[in-house]
């Protein structure tokens, strides 16, 4: 138990000759250690948690996590142990303080985050799987946006000499009705014959049949090797569909992602992942909250004077030491 305290004094960064002399102090400075401790500790967890989701190794996730713990640790043991109780007040500590504040708001957001993903896993499962769905969905849309575009211009080319024909077809049928309404009186001038009218009728018709068969001679070749375009692009669209692969996306980046849509769906979690950030952001600053609130003591006054009494002594060697090298100088300058 003994040494426990004294290995919690030495996370407080403490001067354990001094803190020895002061035995009411001696539970403030336990406490303070421990909370440093801690808080590294649960960093070195959150790291390690955090470099196995990336890199799925735990030796070299413990390794890590271990590394980061004691930059954390050190990191806090160095604020709290320069964090000297003097006689200006919280406010002006707090102002001392507050760029290790800062600090511990990006540290707590950087450690919480594979904390949360860890907590929120079942939720963030079934949300990747749908986020992969979509993926996936959003690559066949724009393939098909892609190749759909020079279909359409094809299938319009194709639609165009089709209409072409079409029209042709309709004219010589027309013109075709028209001469056999004239040759057996059902149309035209009513009267059964095959005269001049109908002849007339009956060349028009002639005409539009050829101008058909024209038509149909040179635009079903486009037609074809058009057809053949379309079906080439169709079987190349099908092939690069095919060759799609769902990649599994379960990074961190994806988790991460994840989560936040999560949060924005659904108000428990997004108040939950509030709260855990909030609640880091309170064990990151714990160190130096309690150091701040901590009242002044004896142990801060044997601080002071021993660190005067240093201040002091150096001066005076200082002084002395300027004032033998005036004695030895004054000689030679006379």
């Amino acid at each position: 138990m003994k040494s426990l305290k004294h290995f919690f004094w030495f996370c407080s960064g403490a001067n354990q000759s001094l803190l020895k002399r002061c035995p009411t102090e001696a539970s403030k400075f336990t406490g303070i250690g421990a909370t440093v401790f801690f808080t590294g500790l649960l960093a070195a967890l959150s790291g390690g948690y955090a470099f196995h989701t990336i890199f799925s190794h735990s030796g070299w996730a413990i390794a890590f996590g271990l590394l980061w713990g004691c930059v954390i640790f050190n990191l806090d043991r160095f604020i709290v142990s320069t964090m000297k109780k003097n006689r200006k007040g919280r406010w002006h500590e707090l102002f001392m303080a507050s760029p290790r504040i800062l600090l511990a708001v990006m540290l707590a957001i950087v450690i919480s985050k594979p904390l949360e993903l860890k907590i929120f896993s079942k939720e963030i499962d079934r949300k990747l799987v749908l986020l992969e769905e979509t993926i996936y969905q959003k690559e066949i849309a724009t393939i098909d946006q892609r190749y759909q575009q020079q279909a359409s211009l094809l299938q319009e080319q194709i639609n165009t000499l089709k209409a072409e024909i079409e029209a042709k077809r309709a004219k010589r049928n027309e013109l075709a009705t028209l001469a056999r309404q004239e040759a057996d009186g059902t149309g035209g001038s009513m009267q059964r014959n095959a005269g001049p009218i109908y002849q007339l009728k009956k060349a028009d018709a002639d005409r539009a049949q050829t101008e058909l068969e024209l038509s149909i001679a040179t635009n079903s070749p486009k037609v074809e090797a058009l057809q053949g375009e379309l079906t080439a692009l169709r079987q190349k669209q099908n092939m690069e569909l095919a060759g799609i692969q769902r990649n599994p996306w379960n990074g961190m980046a994806a988790q991460l992602e994840a989560l936040r849509q999560i949060s924005l769906e659904n108000k428990a979690i997004y108040w939950a992942n509030i709260f855990i950030i909030a609640l880091f952001i309170m064990l990151e600053c714990s160190p130096v909250i309690v150091k701040i609130l901590a009242p002044r003591g004896p142990y801060d006054e044997l601080l002071e004077i021993r660190e005067h009494f240093f201040k002091n002594h150096n001066l005076e060697k200082i002084a002395q030491m300027d004032f033998d090298t005036r004695e030895r100088l004054s000689p030679l300058v006379s």
